[in-house]
C-alpha cells in the first residue's frame, strides 16, 4: 500500500489516488492508527513471503515451536493470544505442509508436544533474513532508538 500524506495536513495519511478527504477523529485514534499501519506491515510481510506461502501468524507459530520444542498447542495458543481451535487448523496446515509435527508430551498423554522437521527448520533458516529486510524496510523511516521506543510501547499496549 503506497502512502500520501496531504500537505494540508500533515496528521492525515491519505491512501494514493484518494482525494484529500477528513478522516475526522481517525487520525488521532490509536486503533485506526494501528490497523493502518498493520494493513501496510501485513501487505510487505505477504510479498516477501509470496514464494514460501507462509503468513505472518505461521512465521510466529514456526518460530515459537522452534524455541520452544514440546510445547503443547494449549500452551502455545495461550502465548499468542488465539483460540485454541485456530491454534489446532494452523497446526494441521503447517504438519500436512511437513513443517512441524505433533508427538506425545511426556507428563500428559492427552497433549501434543510441538516440534519442527527438518524441512520446518530449514524453511525457518532460510526466511529469517527475509524478515530481517521486511523489518529493515517497514522501518526505514525510523532510527533504532525510535524502532526500540515503538516496540516498547506497543508491549505496553499489549
Amino acid at each position: 500500500m503506497s502512502r500520501k500524506v496531504s500537505k494540508k495536513s500533515p496528521n492525515k495519511a491519505v491512501p494514493s489516488g484518494t482525494p484529500a478527504l477528513s478522516y475526522g477523529l481517525l487520525p488521532g485514534l490509536i486503533g485506526y492508527n494501528l490497523r493502518r499501519a498493520q494493513a501496510i506491515v501485513f501487505d510487505d510481510f505477504m510479498r516477501t513471503m509470496a514464494d514460501s506461502r507462509v503468513t505472518p501468524g505461521q512465521f510466529g507459530v514456526l518460530t515459537m515451536i522452534q524455541a520452544n520444542p514440546g510445547i503443547s498447542q494449549s500452551a502455545l495458543a495461550r502465548s499468542i493470544g488465539t483460540e485454541r481451535s485456530t491454534m489446532v487448523a494452523v497446526i494441521d496446515e503447517l504438519e500436512s505442509r511437513g513443517l512441524a509435527e505433533r508427538g506425545i508430551a511426556h507428563n500428559d498423554r492427552r497433549s501434543h508436544a510441538l516440534r519442527l522437521t527438518a524441512k520446518g527448520e530449514a524453511l525457518l533458516s532460510a526466511l529469517e533474513p527475509k524478515v530481517r529486510r521486511h523489518e529493515k524496510r517497514i522501518a526505514r523511516d525510523l532510527s533504532p532508538p525510535e524502532i526500540r521506543r515503538l516496540i516498547e510501547l506497543l508491549r505496553r499496549l499489549q
